[in-house]
């Protein structure tokens, strides 16, 4: 099962009720101001932000205007460039080896899980992985993360609950090194209730790395629930003002019918999501790809 098959299956919830809104306004609206006003409503409540909203509807118009179009079918299509378009403003993210990838966010997003799954797709990428947990404060996080490496077959360095982790990259990073090891993943707390320590340490850990392994690509990855919607730009934009995020793994996207916020994300804040948790399994996580979601959400 490919990528566009089970981003339809995540996207039904977002897909059903955009697709069923879309075409009771057709059936009821000639091309016209109302019809550009409901649009935007139905925009607007599947999360897709208010500034890009307008935007995107402004666009349709301008084109259906110029091109004297009544015809639902065009302006469908119209609706989908202008969608694929957003998407792709921030550019997209290619990692390269060696690399490091920073994963980031907030408590009960699924970071364990993702790393977990970030391990696996680089493993059957033939790429050697190497997992530091460095989430060292919530109890048992290595020791979660530990049965994902185990999972995916992977090292993973750790050291004690409440150790420095700054001092766990550093190791990390002399085993790689040593080693030659394509990617390191680097795990990290995600206590935003003391937002200012979090990000502090956060600051630490990326200089250790700029430091110890300047030869290495260095990414820095958000952890986002999509359940979340527009709350979810909140926490980009607090970890972003910290460390310059380089791109967003959106998981549980199937539990939410308003995966239009994603839209919106990547232009707004100029970050790019790049992968995609399309389920439970080790093997359930897709590189995004911004023309086969576009398409799902109509199919």
């Amino acid at each position: 099962m490919g990528f566009f098959s089970k981003i339809k299956e995540v996207l039904t919830k977002t897909k059903n009720g955009l697709a069923k809104k879309l075409n009771d306004l057709f059936s009821k609206n000639k091309l016209g101001d109302e019809f550009y006003e409901e649009l935007e409503d139905i925009l607007i409540s599947s999360d897709v932000s208010v500034n890009t909203t307008l935007e995107i509807v402004e666009n349709i118009k301008d084109i259906a205007i110029e091109e004297r179009c009544r015809d639902k079918d065009y302006v469908i299509e119209l609706l989908k460039d202008e969608l694929f378009a957003t998407l792709t403003e921030a550019d997209e993210l290619d990692i390269e080896t060696p690399a490091v990838i920073m994963v980031v966010g907030v408590n009960g997003v699924g970071k364990t899980t993702t790393i977990g799954k970030l391990a696996n797709y680089f493993t059957k990428q033939k790429k050697s992985v190497t997992i530091a947990a460095a989430d060292t404060f919530r109890a048992a996080a290595a020791d979660q993360l530990t049965v994902w490496a185990d999972r995916a077959k992977v090292k993973i360095v750790k050291h004690g609950e409440g150790a420095d982790p700054s001092a766990v990259v550093y190791d990390a990073i002399s085993s790689v090194k040593a080693k030659k090891t394509d990617v390191l993943i680097i795990d990290t707390a995600g206590r935003l209730h003391v937002k200012a320590n979090l990000m502090e340490e956060l600051k630490k850990m990326s200089r250790v790395v700029d430091r110890e392994y300047p030869d290495a690509y260095f990414y820095k990855l958000i952890v986002l629930d999509a359940t979340t919607g527009q709350n979810a730009y909140n926490q980009v934009e607090v970890f972003n003002d910290a460390i310059e995020l380089d791109g967003i793994v959106l998981t549980k996207l199937d539990g939410t019918a308003k995966g239009g916020f994603i839209v919106s994300l990547s232009k707004e804040l100029e970050i790019p999501v790049c992968f995609v948790g399309t389920g439970e399994k080790l093997e359930d996580i897709e590189k995004f790809d911004a023309e086969e979601f576009v398409d799902a959400l109509f199919e």
